[in-house]
């Protein structure tokens, strides 16, 4: 269970995690980053595009895909409940946000490039994705105490 040098599933992924940003990127123009840790706000943002990139693209690994049959089920499955429940807790964020939704909403795409890092044996992958969560996560509750949500 191979692929190419491309990797449909992941940019797929990629593209339905970015949907819920943009639009919540479009109706919030104003809003501001309030970290001022720019050590962490730096290591989000790596971690971030690293992980944007490395989700569909297999640089330096040797074997871009699955071991087994097993791995692409977990795969699709595992992703796509963490995507429902991405877009799920997206939509009652955008109604109400609360500090519990938003810290979820670090946790989840953290967890997909993690499952998704380990499922394909994409060991760069999984180390951004560490260093994405623990900025992105850093960054998220230093911005919710900032909003005071």
């Amino acid at each position: 269970m191979e692929f190419g040098w491309i990797s449909v599933f992941g940019a797929v992924i990629v593209i339905l995690m970015m949907i819920p940003n943009i639009i919540y990127a479009i109706r919030n123009k104003d809003e501001k980053n309030q970290c001022t840790n720019q050590f962490m706000n730096v290591i989000e943002q790596i971690g971030r595009y690293a992980c944007i990139i490395l989700m569909w693209m297999p640089l330096f690994v040797w074997k871009f895909g699955f071991s087994s049959v097993y791995g692409l089920i977990l795969y699709l499955i595992g992703n796509g409940c963490l995507l429902v429940a991405y877009w799920i807790i997206f939509a009652f964020y955008m109604k109400k946000r609360t500090r519990k939704r938003a810290l979820a909403l670090a946790v989840l795409p953290t967890c997909i490039f993690l499952l998704s890092g380990l499922l394909l044996r994409h060991w760069l992958l999984v180390g951004c994705a560490l260093l994405f969560g623990v900025g992105h996560i850093y960054v998220t509750q230093k911005n919710v105490a900032a909003a005071d949500v």
